[in-house]
């Protein structure tokens, strides 16, 4: 009985298997693209000084990815998942808003600058591409600047212009 006890105890000593290793970290140049972006945000007009809404930009899922929460002051909220593809080099975005569907963002870093173009479905209205380009500005703000096309990008009209600015009691 004693040695039937023992064989157990040796067997399951000897097959079970290792620990798994960690999944590899997101940390090559090409995810650091959106890092500019990352913090907890007062969001403004671009030239007036009156707040429309927080947002906070977090890394998330072992650095693969970047979480926007947009909280508007008067309305409904939303999210972007981003994340950055190494095999085409090229950064994602998946809009979800408090209405149905989402929107999704294709780009990557052009000129210092994020730069994300997609389509904007919207019932009864033309087909319309929304570029979005993301600069960091020396004062430590982030503006956001989209522009709108109704003609395949043949013109370009503003569709909005956010200064993203550090929120003053942010933890660092």
């Amino acid at each position: 009985m004693l040695s039937s006890i023992l064989l157990v105890a040796l067997l399951q000593a000897t097959t079970t298997p290792p620990p798994a290793a960690p999944p590899p970290t997101c940390d090559t140049e090409g995810y650091a693209g959106f890092d500019f972006w990352i913090g907890e945000w007062d969001v403004y007009p671009a030239g007036r000084d009156t707040k429309i809404a927080d947002s906070r930009i977090e890394r998330k899922h072992n650095g693969c990815a970047v979480l926007e929460s947009w909280m508007p002051l008067r309305g409904q909220g939303g999210s972007s998942l981003n994340h950055y593809d190494a095999a085409t080099g090229l950064w994602h975005q998946k809009w979800v808003g408090s209405a149905p569907g989402a929107v999704e963002f294709v780009g990557g870093v052009t000129d210092g600058k994020m730069v994300l173009a997609g389509n904007w479905p919207q019932p009864g209205a033309p087909h319309t591409l929304i570029r979005m380009s993301y600069t960091h500005d020396e004062d430590g703000s982030v503006r956001q600047f989209g522009e709108a096309s109704t003609d395949h990008g043949l013109s370009w009209q503003t569709s909005f212009d956010f200064i993203y600015r550090p929120k003053k009691d942010a933890p660092e």
